[in-house]
């Protein structure tokens, strides 16, 4: 009974002991060096020890564990131990634990969070007509392998600022995000403006911005319906005016307008609903090249099974033949071992009465001689 009040004393201290941590936040940008410090008040019999967010050792005093050219010592003494990562990555991201060896084990936590900063946003618009005539502007910023998410906002030439349709996706390493926002205009006047500013920790107090004018889409739309009417009217009669074409384009029933609702006017530099139509469709395709590849392979995976087990049966069946001829053979070894050792036995059996025979005989004779 005493003996286990005892250990629990002893246990609890040491709890205490392993307990005592003091966390720090650290926040750095992908591609920097990374310093991590560790210092000790009191350290005469006493070891310092690094470990990576996996739990394996960096450092232990002065002796690298890892054979890594990422991690380097910068300083060592009895109370001192710093290490730096270069080159930091999202996958460098996590808790690193400094060790203090004495009486009692002391941990120091260092947390540390990288930030990537997002690419430069590509601003997209489109033209959309809708079936009662009217058209609307989509524009689309879309900015690439931030951490964390970045903010993406939308302002326009009268200082109003606006959030748009956010969309954050990640990426295969679950680390970094995609983001997209999705702003729908319906009026616009011929030289507005709106910019796309992106805003992230990484940035600080910086913005990256896309910047579009509403003035190149119309004048692209006036483009596009002069080169419609050029065409137009090339291939009506001669004899009709040429105001019948301007008819038909502002008429709701005609097959031309129908076509127009369905497709988009934008900017050579910009991208349309085709082309998110396409993109889809390439995707399905991709998608569908993928399923049949594995497909393939499952199918060509299954044919060397086949084959193995084939090779098992025949080679199972030669085995089982080559056993059975061993056995016979055995089999016959044996009665032939047997035949031979009757046959001598009954040799010897014979010679055995032909010598009592022979010894009874001189007996006979010698008894008639002594009668004689």
């Amino acid at each position: 009974m005493w003996w286990r009040v005892c250990s629990l004393l002893a246990w609890f201290p040491l709890q205490a002991a392993f307990l005592t941590n003091h966390t720090e936040t650290i926040t750095v940008e992908e591609g920097q060096t990374l310093t991590l410090k560790c210092v000790v008040s009191q350290a005469k019999t006493a070891s310092l020890q690094w470990l990576a967010p996996s739990g394996f050792t960096i450092f232990l005093n002065e002796h690298p564990a890892l054979k890594n050219s990422k991690y380097q010592l910068l300083h060592y003494s009895p109370n001192q131990l710093f290490i730096s990562v270069t080159n930091v990555t999202a996958q460098d991201e996590g808790t690193y634990k400094c060790l203090h060896y004495s009486n009692s084990v002391r941990t120091k936590e260092m947390k540390v969070i990288v930030l990537a900063t997002p690419f430069k946003p590509i601003l997209k618009a489109s033209v959309i007509r809708m079936h009662n005539g009217e058209k609307h502007v989509i524009l689309k910023c879309s900015t690439m392998r931030s951490k964390p998410p970045p903010q993406i906002t939308w302002l326009f030439k009268n200082d109003i600022e606006l959030y748009g349709e956010t969309h954050h996706e990640f990426e295969n390493d679950s680390k970094k995000y995609n983001s997209t926002s999705t702003i729908r205009v319906h009026t616009y006047g011929k030289n507005s403006t709106v910019d796309c500013i992106i805003r992230h920790k990484g940035l600080q107090e910086r913005k990256l911005i896309a910047s579009f004018q509403f003035e190149d889409l119309v004048t692209d739309q006036e483009t596009a319906s002069d080169a419609l009417e050029k065409s137009s009217s090339s291939s009506q009669d001669p004899q009709q005016p040429t105001g019948t074409v301007t008819v038909m384009e502002d008429s709701s029933t005609s097959e031309i307008d129908e076509e127009e609702e369905e497709q988009t006017t934008q900017n050579p530099d910009l991208t349309t609903g085709a082309n998110f139509q396409y993109t889809g469709l390439m995707r399905k395709k991709s998608g569908i090249l993928l399923l049949t590849l594995v497909s393939f392979l499952i199918f060509i995976l299954f044919i060397i099974v086949q084959l193995f087990v084939m090779k098992l049966r025949k080679a199972h069946v030669i085995w089982k033949k080559e056993n059975e001829i061993s056995e016979h053979t055995l089999e016959s070894y044996k009665s032939r071992s047997n035949n031979e050792e009757t046959s001598s036995q009954e040799k010897n059996s014979q010679r055995c009465d032909m010598e009592r025979k022979n010894s009874c005989t001189s007996m006979e004779r010698g008894t008639r001689d002594q009668t004689v």
